[in-house]
């Protein structure tokens, strides 16, 4: 046993489980937490950040790439509030992260100390947290937190992953007691979840029986490792290949049995593939909404008449949407490789279906060429991406910010290996990418890292790229510069014909836009604009010989489309509007299959 404050403690237990990275503002709430961090029993790198919201997208990022956690810590009060938008991108999205935030001394709640919430329950920020985190705990005790160290670690990293908070009063901190720190292999459960047999023995006969199967994939795949599993089972039993949103990168994308992404913003090859077959082997999705085409039969999946065997490490999600008619709750890397081992030493003949499968990619092709190859100037959403994908190393890592960016990477950009593409899918938040990279970089510093995303998205969170310059953190920042929220923009005219708040516009009605270079110089990285078309890859290749911090200005065209929309989103139309529209929007809704 060791006599230990507090903070001493929580410091030494990341530095003993393997945190290299604690990203955050040293508010008063935490002075004593962060002063940990300098002591040579637990010295971490610390990533000082501008804004509360930036650390846990940081660390967001970073789990991403690593595959391990890193912990955000703020002060309490407006610093802890400021996190919750990450919170919830993490937990949407099933990434672990660690938030410490700082909390009123014990002898203090409720007396209205300054930053305190307590008018209705004192101290009332952990009941925030609730709604967005894995599990959180409040401490009361130092004698308390050895243990809930190794119990916030456990809960983060088993299961289905998700961020957890802890807040350790002011008090708690600075307090110390004779504790023993515990060993994380002694208190965490070790080895994976294995399937039910009987479970992957009727899904191995399923897929005997099937003509016209599917694989969907989603982020469960990358985080449970399965991706060499899915090529597995894909080339045995010569089946295409689509992907959710974070399932990108789970499958390479230039293998042939690729069909590419699904739901609303999809490809119209991969919602083709998935609406019509006969059984879908969905892994580690939740079939969202977005993912789904709002579960509108046959726009991108028709479950039933198709026959879904759905494989997830969380029970919550099977039969969630869609029925079964084969539930796995299991680890995604071993109950695929059950099946694979179900079907070995049988064969299958697939030529009709994977010629229709070559037909519909080459017509997507086509499509995707009209817009990726286009020297019109201000760019296509598309071109920088075919661009960047001919520049750029098989390796590189992107982090993609949301609306049109968003969509067009998912479509255009293709990616080949695990956690080469991360974006805030499920919860979609701007502000999200410029941090996210950063941290992608922190867990990747061979690999180069682009950040991709539009000027309203990188607006929110501009200010962090000068942890770029302060830490030596070489990302490259590529704003697509249409002057607005286009992608809104789109949908409101959409659904009523016109638009409210989303173009950025000087008094006269002509597009306003900061200066992004200038932006860029000011803050200290090497800065261009693409002025003309046929100077867009020099500057992508210098950007990459560079090394450094850069950031790139990419005039977009406001009307020349984002992603393309094959699928279909459930978004009610107004009662005024009386027109086409109206029909079509309820005889789309009356065929949804999740009710």
């Amino acid at each position: 046993m060791s006599k230990l404050t507090g903070s001493q403690i929580v410091a030494q237990t990341l530095k003993n489980y393997g945190v290299e990275y604690v990203a955050g503002i040293p508010g008063h709430g935490i002075w004593t937490l962060t002063d940990a961090f300098l002591e040579e029993d637990s010295k971490l790198k610390f990533i000082q950040v501008f804004h509360e919201q930036s650390a846990v997208h940081l660390a967001d990022g970073y789990y991403r790439v690593a595959g391990k956690p890193m912990a955000a810590v703020t002060s309490i009060g407006a610093g802890a509030a400021n996190t919750v938008i990450g919170m919830a991108t993490a937990f949407t999205d099933s990434t672990s992260l660690m938030l410490i935030t700082g909390g009123p001394p014990t002898h203090m709640r409720g007396h209205g100390l300054l930053q305190e919430l307590e008018r209705y329950t004192d101290n009332d920020f952990p009941k925030i947290a609730e709604a967005v985190t894995k599990r959180h705990w409040v401490a009361t005790r130092v004698e308390e937190l050895p243990f809930m160290m190794h119990r916030a670690w456990s809960s983060m990293v088993t299961g289905r992953p998700g961020p957890v908070h802890l807040e350790i009063p002011m008090d708690v901190q600075a307090e110390a007691a004779e504790v023993t720190l515990h060993a994380l292999e002694e208190r965490t459960p070790i080895g994976k979840c294995f399937p039910d047999p009987a479970a992957t023995a009727r899904a191995v006969e399923e897929l005997k029986a099937c003509k016209r199967p599917v694989l969907v994939i989603g982020g469960g795949v990358i985080t449970g490792e399965a991706s060499a599993e899915v090529l597995a089972l894909a080339e045995a039993w010569k089946i295409p290949v689509v992907t959710t949103w974070n399932g990108k990168s789970g499958f390479p994308e230039d293998h042939p049995l690729f069909a590419g992404s699904v739901g609303q913003t999809g490809t119209m090859c991969g919602n083709k593939v998935a609406s019509t077959a006969d059984v879908i082997i969905a892994v580690g999705c939740r079939f969202t909404d977005w993912s789904s085409s709002s579960y509108a039969k046959g726009v991108t999946f028709a479950i039933p008449p198709s026959k879904l065997i759905h494989i997830d490490i969380d029970p919550h999600e099977i039969g969630k949407n869609y029925p079964v008619t084969v539930g796995i709750c299991a680890d995604a890397k071993h109950a695929l490789a059950h099946i694979v081992e179900g079907l070995k030493g049988q064969t299958v003949d697939r030529e009709e279906y994977l010629s229709d499968l070559r037909g519909y990619q080459d017509e997507w092709e086509t499509k995707l060429a009209g817009r990726r190859d286009s020297d019109r100037f201000p760019f296509t959403s598309q071109r920088p991406l075919g661009a960047l994908r001919k520049i750029f190393p098989r390796d590189t890592i992107v982090v993609v910010g949301s609306g049109n960016t968003q969509g067009a990477v998912k479509q255009t950009f293709p990616v080949y290996t695990p956690r080469t593409h991360l974006t805030s899918g499920g919860f979609s938040s701007m502000g999200w990418a410029v941090p996210a990279a950063i941290g992608a970089k922190l867990a990747a510093p061979n690999q180069p890292v682009v950040c991709i995303l539009g000027d309203g998205d990188f607006l929110m969170t501009s200010q962090e790229i000068a942890i770029c310059v302060t830490n030596n953190i070489p990302v490259v920042f590529m704003i697509q510069n249409n002057a607005g929220y286009m992608s809104i923009r789109g949908g409101q005219r959409k659904q009523t014909s016109r638009h409210i708040g989303t173009e950025f516009n000087n008094p006269d009605g002509t597009p306003y836009s900061p200066d992004f270079k200038a932006v860029g110089e000011a803050f200290g990285l090497k800065s261009y604009r693409v002025e003309r078309p046929e100077d867009l890859e020099p500057i992508l290749q210098e950007a990459l010989d560079l090394n450094a911090p850069v950031l790139i200005e990419i005039p977009t065209d406001r009307d020349a489309a984002g992603p393309w929309v094959p699928g279909w989103w459930d978004f009610p139309i107004p009662e005024y509007i009386t027109d086409e529209r109206q029909d079509e929007y309820w005889e789309i809704r009356n065929s949804e299959q999740h009710l």
